[in-house]
Protein backbone atom coordinates (compact mmCIF):
# COMPACT_ATOMS: atom_id res chain seq x y z
CA UNK A 1 0.00 0.00 0.00
CA UNK A 2 1.43 3.38 -1.01
CA UNK A 3 1.11 6.67 0.85
CA UNK A 4 -1.04 9.13 -1.23
CA UNK A 5 1.33 11.97 -0.36
CA UNK A 6 4.92 10.69 -0.46
CA UNK A 7 4.37 7.30 -2.21
CA UNK A 8 6.21 5.49 0.55
CA UNK A 9 5.46 1.81 1.13
CA UNK A 10 3.26 1.31 4.20
CA UNK A 11 1.35 -1.63 5.61
CA UNK A 12 -2.40 -1.97 5.12
CA UNK A 13 -3.06 -1.81 8.89
CA UNK A 14 -1.26 1.53 9.23
CA UNK A 15 -3.27 4.67 10.00
CA UNK A 16 -0.50 7.19 9.43
CA UNK A 17 2.49 7.16 7.06
CA UNK A 18 5.73 6.37 8.96
CA UNK A 19 7.63 8.73 6.67
CA UNK A 20 5.50 11.90 6.20
CA UNK A 21 2.83 11.44 8.87
CA UNK A 22 -0.09 11.70 6.42
CA UNK A 23 -3.29 9.87 7.43
CA UNK A 24 -3.95 7.14 4.92
CA UNK A 25 -7.18 5.43 6.12
CA UNK A 26 -9.71 8.21 5.23
CA UNK A 27 -10.83 6.58 2.03
CA UNK A 28 -12.00 3.44 3.73
CA UNK A 29 -13.61 5.10 6.76
CA UNK A 30 -17.06 3.73 7.41
CA UNK A 31 -20.01 5.82 8.43
CA UNK A 32 -20.69 6.04 12.15
CA UNK A 33 -23.68 4.33 13.79
CA UNK A 34 -25.19 7.79 14.46
CA UNK A 35 -25.05 8.61 10.74
CA UNK A 36 -26.70 5.32 9.91
CA UNK A 37 -29.42 5.95 12.48
CA UNK A 38 -30.05 9.44 11.07
CA UNK A 39 -30.40 8.04 7.59
CA UNK A 40 -33.52 6.18 8.67
CA UNK A 41 -34.53 2.56 8.23
CA UNK A 42 -33.93 0.93 4.89
CA UNK A 43 -36.45 -1.71 3.91
CA UNK A 44 -34.89 -5.13 3.53
CA UNK A 45 -37.02 -6.01 0.51
CA UNK A 46 -36.04 -2.88 -1.47
CA UNK A 47 -34.24 -3.68 -4.73
CA UNK A 48 -30.51 -3.08 -4.86
CA UNK A 49 -29.61 0.50 -5.83
CA UNK A 50 -33.19 1.78 -5.45
CA UNK A 51 -33.99 4.55 -2.97
CA UNK A 52 -37.07 3.85 -0.82
CA UNK A 53 -40.09 6.12 -1.19
CA UNK A 54 -40.32 9.07 1.23
CA UNK A 55 -43.59 10.21 2.94
CA UNK A 56 -45.77 12.23 0.57
CA UNK A 57 -45.82 16.03 1.10
CA UNK A 58 -49.06 17.54 2.41
CA UNK A 59 -51.39 18.79 -0.38
CA UNK A 60 -51.26 22.46 -1.25
CA UNK A 61 -54.31 24.47 -0.04
CA UNK A 62 -56.83 25.49 -2.67
CA UNK A 63 -57.52 29.19 -3.43
CA UNK A 64 -60.82 28.94 -1.54
CA UNK A 65 -59.06 27.60 1.55
CA UNK A 66 -56.44 30.34 1.34
CA UNK A 67 -59.18 32.98 1.12
CA UNK A 68 -61.03 31.55 4.14
CA UNK A 69 -57.84 31.47 6.19
CA UNK A 70 -56.98 35.07 5.28
CA UNK A 71 -60.53 36.20 6.11
CA UNK A 72 -60.38 34.46 9.49
CA UNK A 73 -57.05 36.12 10.30
CA UNK A 74 -58.37 39.53 9.25
CA UNK A 75 -61.52 39.06 11.32
CA UNK A 76 -59.40 38.22 14.34
CA UNK A 77 -57.37 41.40 13.87
CA UNK A 78 -60.47 43.53 13.37
CA UNK A 79 -62.14 42.36 16.57
CA UNK A 80 -62.02 45.07 19.22
CA UNK A 81 -63.19 44.87 22.82
CA UNK A 82 -66.55 46.56 23.36
CA UNK A 83 -66.16 49.68 25.46
CA UNK A 84 -68.85 51.94 26.90
CA UNK A 85 -68.60 55.50 25.62
CA UNK A 86 -71.74 57.10 27.10
CA UNK A 87 -74.86 56.28 29.08
CA UNK A 88 -77.78 58.48 30.06
CA UNK A 89 -81.51 58.88 30.49
CA UNK A 90 -84.17 61.57 30.54
CA UNK A 91 -82.83 64.67 32.28
CA UNK A 92 -84.86 66.60 34.84
CA UNK A 93 -83.76 69.81 33.08
CA UNK A 94 -85.87 68.75 30.11
CA UNK A 95 -88.92 69.71 32.20
CA UNK A 96 -87.95 73.37 31.91
CA UNK A 97 -90.91 74.24 29.65
CA UNK A 98 -93.42 72.38 31.82
CA UNK A 99 -91.90 73.97 34.92
CA UNK A 100 -92.09 77.43 33.40
CA UNK A 101 -95.72 76.87 32.42
CA UNK A 102 -96.59 75.58 35.90
CA UNK A 103 -94.86 78.56 37.48
CA UNK A 104 -96.81 80.95 35.27
CA UNK A 105 -100.10 79.28 36.21
CA UNK A 106 -99.17 79.47 39.90
CA UNK A 107 -98.40 83.19 39.71
CA UNK A 108 -101.61 83.96 37.80
CA UNK A 109 -103.84 82.00 40.21
CA UNK A 110 -102.21 83.55 43.27
CA UNK A 111 -102.63 86.99 41.74
CA UNK A 112 -106.34 86.39 41.03
CA UNK A 113 -106.88 85.07 44.54
CA UNK A 114 -105.16 88.06 46.17
CA UNK A 115 -106.93 90.56 43.91
CA UNK A 116 -110.43 89.11 43.91
CA UNK A 117 -111.05 86.56 46.61
CA UNK A 118 -108.88 87.16 49.71
CA UNK A 119 -111.36 85.36 51.95
CA UNK A 120 -113.43 82.23 52.35
CA UNK A 121 -112.33 78.71 51.68
CA UNK A 122 -111.13 79.37 48.15
CA UNK A 123 -107.55 79.70 49.34
CA UNK A 124 -107.65 76.02 50.43
CA UNK A 125 -108.96 74.95 47.03
CA UNK A 126 -106.29 77.05 45.38
CA UNK A 127 -103.45 75.53 47.42
CA UNK A 128 -104.68 71.99 46.80
CA UNK A 129 -104.92 72.66 43.07
CA UNK A 130 -101.41 74.12 42.89
CA UNK A 131 -100.01 71.24 44.91
CA UNK A 132 -101.60 68.72 42.55
CA UNK A 133 -100.21 70.60 39.56
CA UNK A 134 -96.64 70.45 40.86
CA UNK A 135 -96.99 66.82 41.97
CA UNK A 136 -98.17 65.94 38.48
CA UNK A 137 -95.10 67.55 36.94
CA UNK A 138 -92.86 65.73 39.41
CA UNK A 139 -94.35 62.31 38.63
CA UNK A 140 -94.17 62.96 34.89
CA UNK A 141 -90.45 63.72 35.24
CA UNK A 142 -89.80 60.56 37.31
CA UNK A 143 -91.80 58.43 34.92
CA UNK A 144 -89.78 59.63 31.94
CA UNK A 145 -86.55 58.98 33.84
CA UNK A 146 -87.57 55.45 34.83
CA UNK A 147 -89.03 54.39 31.50
CA UNK A 148 -85.92 54.87 29.30
CA UNK A 149 -82.20 54.30 29.53
CA UNK A 150 -79.56 54.71 26.83
CA UNK A 151 -76.08 53.23 26.45
CA UNK A 152 -73.52 53.78 23.69
CA UNK A 153 -70.51 51.56 23.03
CA UNK A 154 -67.96 51.59 20.24
CA UNK A 155 -70.01 48.91 18.44
CA UNK A 156 -73.72 49.48 19.16
CA UNK A 157 -76.36 51.70 20.72
CA UNK A 158 -78.55 50.05 23.41
CA UNK A 159 -82.03 51.43 24.11
CA UNK A 160 -84.02 50.15 27.10
CA UNK A 161 -87.65 51.10 27.73
CA UNK A 162 -90.43 50.10 30.12
CA UNK A 163 -90.83 49.77 33.89
CA UNK A 164 -92.64 46.53 34.70
CA UNK A 165 -91.89 45.02 31.29
CA UNK A 166 -88.38 45.91 30.19
CA UNK A 167 -87.63 45.92 26.45
CA UNK A 168 -84.04 46.16 25.23
CA UNK A 169 -83.23 47.03 21.62
CA UNK A 170 -79.79 47.27 20.01
CA UNK A 171 -78.76 49.26 16.99
CA UNK A 172 -75.40 48.51 15.40
CA UNK A 173 -73.31 51.67 15.16
CA UNK A 174 -72.39 50.85 11.59
CA UNK A 175 -76.12 50.79 10.65
CA UNK A 176 -76.67 54.41 11.74
CA UNK A 177 -77.17 56.73 8.78
CA UNK A 178 -77.67 60.18 10.32
CA UNK A 179 -77.55 61.89 13.73
CA UNK A 180 -79.42 65.17 14.37
CA UNK A 181 -80.56 67.03 17.48
CA UNK A 182 -83.20 69.66 18.25
CA UNK A 183 -83.52 72.28 21.03
CA UNK A 184 -86.21 74.74 21.96
CA UNK A 185 -85.60 78.27 23.21
CA UNK A 186 -85.69 77.40 26.92
CA UNK A 187 -83.88 74.10 26.35
CA UNK A 188 -80.88 75.92 24.91
CA UNK A 189 -80.44 77.78 28.18
CA UNK A 190 -80.14 74.55 30.18
CA UNK A 191 -78.32 72.50 27.51
CA UNK A 192 -80.89 69.76 26.89
CA UNK A 193 -82.62 68.60 23.73
CA UNK A 194 -83.83 65.72 21.58
CA UNK A 195 -81.52 63.53 19.47
CA UNK A 196 -82.84 61.78 16.36
CA UNK A 197 -81.01 58.64 15.18
CA UNK A 198 -81.88 57.52 11.65
CA UNK A 199 -80.73 53.98 10.85
CA UNK A 200 -81.47 50.85 8.83
CA UNK A 201 -82.67 49.07 11.98
CA UNK A 202 -86.08 47.49 11.39
CA UNK A 203 -87.39 48.05 14.92
CA UNK A 204 -86.42 51.71 15.20
CA UNK A 205 -85.62 53.23 11.80
CA UNK A 206 -85.98 56.63 13.51
CA UNK A 207 -85.25 56.68 17.24
CA UNK A 208 -85.89 59.83 19.31
CA UNK A 209 -83.85 60.40 22.47
CA UNK A 210 -85.77 63.02 24.44
CA UNK A 211 -84.46 65.11 27.29
CA UNK A 212 -80.74 64.46 26.79
CA UNK A 213 -78.35 66.52 28.92
CA UNK A 214 -75.47 68.16 26.99
CA UNK A 215 -77.28 67.23 23.80
CA UNK A 216 -74.77 68.76 21.40
CA UNK A 217 -71.83 66.92 22.96
CA UNK A 218 -73.69 63.59 23.11
CA UNK A 219 -74.83 63.89 19.48
CA UNK A 220 -71.21 64.55 18.50
CA UNK A 221 -70.02 61.44 20.37
CA UNK A 222 -72.61 59.25 18.63
CA UNK A 223 -71.79 60.67 15.20
CA UNK A 224 -68.01 60.34 15.71
CA UNK A 225 -68.45 56.73 16.81
CA UNK A 226 -70.55 56.02 13.73
CA UNK A 227 -67.98 57.56 11.41
CA UNK A 228 -65.04 55.78 13.06
CA UNK A 229 -66.73 52.38 12.81
CA UNK A 230 -67.54 52.91 9.13
CA UNK A 231 -63.97 53.94 8.38
CA UNK A 232 -62.67 50.88 10.21
CA UNK A 233 -64.98 48.61 8.22
CA UNK A 234 -64.04 50.32 4.95
CA UNK A 235 -67.51 51.73 4.25
CA UNK A 236 -68.53 55.14 2.95
CA UNK A 237 -69.36 57.67 5.67
CA UNK A 238 -72.84 58.47 4.42
CA UNK A 239 -75.64 56.01 3.73
CA UNK A 240 -75.69 54.35 0.34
Amino acid sequence: MLCPKCAAEVSEQSVYCHKCGERIDLGGQQSSPDDQAGAGPFPEDAPSGEVPDRPAAPPMPTPAEKFQEAAALRQGRDEEPEEELWQGRYSSKAMVRAGALSGLITVVLLGIWIWRVRSGTWWLVLLVGLALLWLYQFFVMKYRQWIVRYQLTNQRFIHQSGILRRVTDRIEVIDMDDITFEQGLLERFVGVGTICITSSDRTHPELLLRGIQNVQEVAGIIDDTRRSERRRRGLHIEAI
